[in-house]
């Protein structure tokens, strides 16, 4: 008999530490907790070969954290559910408290002024001279955006800058924690004399405040 008969027990809680314990697996979480995506659609948004991208996806739904549904000959694939993308906030949360190397890391890959949170935001959008742009695709905006918040990807922000008012202070935003769209963004609009700053956490930030989205 074991020395420690609960052992079966922590073996299952591990079954979720096992899923999370790779960079590529949080990165696909983070990517479809923004919206439900094909594993082609997924492994091009993250970044990540096709082949390694269904195999990990495997590995997330051995554990239940996510789910896919079939249409026609293609398969989606989303986070299991709402209390999926809570325990990715509060493990990125957790995670940037405890690690100065992670907080370091963040700061180099986003190098830009400081943001505004989820809380913030929402207190100042009926503000008159407040302009939430969103800098992801017209795909993940339709999916879901802030309030308010008028689609302009990065690709079509220089051509279309006569769009903004110079008066507004622009709050920008992209997809996750560590998207760095956002934050080229606020460098762009800062270059051409606008006041911007970005949106910490991004849409994902926003969502797991439980603010309500646009759609």
């Amino acid at each position: 008999m074991s020395d420690f008969p609960e052992e079966p027990i922590y073996q299952q809680l591990a079954r979720i530490g096992k899923a999370l314990a790779s960079p590529v697996r949080l990165r696909l979480l983070d990517v479809l907790d923004q919206r439900e995506r094909t594993v082609e659609e997924l492994a091009q948004a993250a970044g990540v070969a096709l082949k390694n991208t269904s195999a990990q996806l495997q590995q997330l739904r051995a554990a239940h954290l996510v789910t896919s549904r079939k249409e026609g000959s293609r398969v989606y694939y989303r986070v299991a559910d709402d209390r999926v993308s809570r325990f990715l906030g509060e493990l990125h949360g957790f995670a940037h408290d405890r690690l100065a190397d992670l907080r370091d890391a963040v700061r180099e890959r986003l190098a830009s002024p400081e943001g505004v949170t989820a809380h913030e935001l929402a207190a100042r959008l009926s503000h008159a001279g407040t302009l939430v742009v969103d800098v992801r695709s017209p795909a993940d905006y339709a999916a879901g955006h802030v309030p308010g918040a008028i689609s302009l990807p990065l690709a079509e922000l220089r051509d279309r800058l006569d769009e903004l008012p110079k008066e507004a202070e622009i709050i920008a935003y992209c997809g996750g924690p560590y998207c760095a769209v956002s934050a080229e963004a606020v460098r762009v609009l800062g270059e051409h004399g606008y006041t911007a700053r970005t949106l910490d956490g991004g849409y994902l930030g926003w969502r797991r405040a439980d603010q309500p989205a646009g759609g």
